[in-house]
């Protein structure tokens, strides 16, 4: 039953990872809109200026993990559900111990 388990945990997983992967590809593609019929660009000088500033990569990487999208919430899960598969399985096992001995009493 254990294998099971592990088995139905480890493909719901791999679904997981996958669908987060494909929407982070199809996000990636550009759309498919006909281009419109462009007029002669004219140069501005105030369009010449215009310089978006970076954004320093810890901003972005705070961004983001304060803001997962649904693809890398779809990732996470698939990550925690293949982490339980391999738990059910036996590949991942923690061992828990206590001992208690006797301490001679002192007058």
């Amino acid at each position: 039953m254990r294998d099971w388990i592990a088995v139905i945990i480890t493909v719901l997983g791999v679904l997981l990872v996958l669908a987060g992967a494909t929407l982070i590809l199809l996000r990636a593609l550009p759309a498919r809109t006909p281009a419109p019929v462009a007029a002669p660009l004219v140069a501005d000088a105030d369009d010449a200026a215009f310089e978006p500033t970076p954004v320093p990569v810890g901003a972005r990487l705070a961004s983001v993990w304060k803001e997962p999208t649904a693809a890398d919430r779809l990732i996470f899960w698939g990550i925690v559900l293949l982490v339980l598969a391999a738990i059910a399985a036996g590949a991942i096992t923690f061992n828990l111990g206590a001992a208690g001995g006797s301490v001679p009493a002192t007058r």
